[in-house]
């Protein structure tokens, strides 16, 4: 009897071990949906199944013959026929976008000729409103990713990559809004954060350091544009390449718990989603292995999906609620899992 108990305790341990190595089913493949202009960025899925996506057009790069600038895109891609197209333009320079609750679109709007805010479209009506414009009368950075708990508090990242207009924060931090609109910088030892994400739990708030180490890498030019012995090719002196944990306690404050991985001196992650049961997929952008790294919540590697470097991930919903959607280079991709997403509980408005 205690041979039998210790076999099918022992079967029980790897039939566990084997259903975590097949989050991605042998032999699935990323499939591209769709090709865009620059930087696709923030894919989220709206309650109705429709998918969401940024363009992120900048401006050094996306200039048409004539001189003209694209102005940020939001694509809407339709699972039902495979169509994409303009949702909004100019988007603000759209990047992270989530919805919340009750279905309306979150987002949020970076520099480099973009809004610097957050902001929230009522998807029936389709008027927009400033939720986070300014804080202690200062614009924000370039507002990066947002993510939403269950009592409607939003959560977002405030670094700076690109773009001519000034730093005036004095640190790259992460914010709450409260559901009455009040905003508090609750995080300001994330390095340079971009990627944030609550847990299903509700207890840990995830964020991701990736520090180029530079606020407008679009303006040190490259090896070709250098006249002399200028340094522009010299390496930059990145920072935090890091996935932390933060505790969030039920006022929505947030007290650095652990750092779950450490990629330095690779590069670091860009956004992540978690599954209904706390898996962490997260866009690493690290030259030698891109991709979407799977990982327990204690951060422990358990599956891997190669990609070309990715910047986002988001679940479908409904039947589609195991097909996981990847932005990466100017593209949109999909992947078939044997997860769900952990999608917020709807409400009405």
């Amino acid at each position: 009897m205690r041979y039998a108990l210790t076999l099918f305790a022992l079967m029980t341990i790897v039939s566990v071990a084997d259903a975590q190595k097949k989050i991605v089913p042998d032999g699935a493949e990323i499939e591209k949906l769709f090709d865009g202009i620059t930087l696709t960025e923030g894919v989220a899925v709206a309650p109705n199944g429709l998918v969401y996506f940024s363009d992120i057009t900048f401006s050094h790069q996306a200039v048409e013959e004539n001189g003209a600038i694209h102005a940020g895109h939001i694509w809407v891609f339709d699972p039902a026929t495979k169509k994409t197209k303009i949702f909004r333009s100019p988007s603000g320079m759209s990047n992270g976008i989530k919805f919340d609750a009750a279905g309306n679109m979150i987002i949020c709007e970076g520099a480099d000729f973009g809004g610097q805010r957050v902001i929230r479209t009522d998807m029936t009506t389709g008027m927009s409103y400033i939720i986070a414009g300014l804080y202690e009368g200062r614009p924000f950075n370039s507002p990066n990713d947002v993510t939403i708990d269950e009592k409607g508090r939003m959560y977002f990242s405030d670094p700076r990559y690109l773009g001519h207009e000034n730093v005036e924060q004095p640190v790259m931090g992460v914010y709450r809004i409260d559901p009455d609109g009040t905003i508090t910088r609750i995080i300001t030892d994330a390095g340079k954060p971009n990627g944030v994400c609550v847990s299903p739990d509700q207890k840990t708030l995830y964020v991701v350091s990736n520090d180029n180490g530079a606020t407008g890498f679009e303006r040190l030019g490259t090896a070709e544009d250098a006249e002399g012995p200028v340094a522009v090719a010299t390496p930059l002196k990145k920072g935090h390449m890091l996935l932390m944990a933060y505790d969030l306690d039920k006022d929505g404050n947030a007290t650095y718990r652990e750092t779950l991985v450490d990629y330095s001196p690779d590069d670091g992650p860009d956004g992540l989603v978690v599954d209904a049961a706390g898996n962490l997929y997260v866009a690493v952008r690290a030259e030698s292995r891109p991709g979407i790294v799977i990982y327990s919540p204690k951060g422990k590697e358990i599956d891997y999906i190669e990609t070309p470097v990715p910047t986002n991930v988001g679940f479908g919903r409904g039947k589609d609620a195991n097909l996981l959607y990847i932005t990466a280079g100017n593209s949109l991709y999909q992947i078939r899992l044997n997860a769900k997403g952990y999608h917020l509980p709807a409400k009405k408005k």
